[in-house]
């Protein structure tokens, strides 16, 4: 099983895995795990692009933030950020880019959770996780807060509400 995914123009990590639960732990939207994204963008970021990133950006299906943005450098035209967001819409790294009128340019993925890339990992190539590595991720998972549960559904008392 696929955690997450990576549109075609984008690289970097992918998680896989053959547990089920371990995949709903780590992609189900209301556990808000973190994905954070190496992004080369076109053009200079400038401080009001990084506020509107954080405080929140209107998209088509609901508005979209990241809970940290960091300059990395860059030079020329071309000027690198890390992005840190707890959701996994489709494309919206790309897509709250193009809301500030930047163009992405390359689109990495360096860590999911507390998995992060191995530097030595090149593309192609794979790391499996030792038994020690599982069990980390595993009592790292067990271990974060878990989100609200649904409140219970009320129920009718006699001589209250709705009648019969």
């Amino acid at each position: 099983i696929s955690i997450g995914r990576l549109d075609f123009n984008s690289c970097g990590l992918l998680v896989l895995t053959t547990s089920g639960e371990l995949a709903n732990r780590l992609m189900h939207p209301r556990f808000e795990i973190e994905r954070e994204y190496a992004v080369r963008v076109m053009g200079q970021l400038q401080p009001q692009h990084l506020r509107r990133l954080t405080q929140g950006i209107e998209l088509e299906d609901g508005v979209a933030r990241c809970v940290s943005v960091e300059l990395r450098g860059g030079e020329g035209a071309n000027q690198w950020c890390h992005v840190v967001l707890t959701e996994g819409r489709n494309r919206i790294v790309r897509r709250l880019f193009e809301k500030l009128g930047l163009t992405v340019s390359r689109l990495m993925r360096v860590r999911y959770g507390l998995i992060e890339l191995p530097p030595r990992v090149k593309r192609g190539q794979y790391h499996e996780f030792s038994a020690d590595e599982t069990r980390r991720l595993l009592d790292w998972l067990d271990a974060a807060p878990q989100p609200p549960s649904s409140p219970p559904p009320r129920q009718h008392r006699p001589g209250h509400g709705a009648k019969a």
